[in-house]
């Protein structure tokens, strides 16, 4: 069976970014491959915010992208997830939105989280990060 792979918000960012070269080229050809894949609200959230705010986009083409990825499976913030994702952050020492991302993948029971801001071949919570922006 395929991996069930979260992805984080700078995946989809550089996915969506016409100007982004070889990152955007890279994210497209990953998302494309995928066959299984996770998001959390706060991974929504965050996309919103980088259209809106880093791209300039009206709110609502960046309402219609984020509504683009509401087909995949979406893990709720809730306080279980919260806790759960700070005590993660204070075990491993890495920032609580990135904990966040590693807990929401961890309770969707994923094989991977696709991000570039967490070291590449760490696993935490059984989770395996990867940097598809690396080698």
């Amino acid at each position: 069976m395929a991996p069930l792979t979260f992805l984080d918000t700078n995946l989809l960012a550089y996915a969506y970014d016409a100007d982004a070269g070889t990152k955007g080229e890279r994210a497209r050809e990953v998302l494309g491959s995928l066959v299984r894949a996770v998001v959390s609200t706060q991974v929504l959230l965050e996309f919103y915010a980088v259209l809106t705010r880093g791209f300039g986009l009206a709110p609502a083409t960046a309402l219609a992208a984020v509504d683009s990825l509401l087909g995949l499976e979406v893990v709720a913030t809730d306080a279980r997830l919260v806790r759960d994702g700070l005590h993660l952050s204070v075990e491993h020492g890495i920032s609580h939105w990135d904990a966040m991302i590693v807990a929401a993948a961890a309770s969707a029971g994923c094989d991977v989280v696709l991000t570039e801001d967490l070291s590449d071949g760490q696993v935490i919570e059984g989770v395996r990060i990867v940097n598809p922006f690396q080698g």
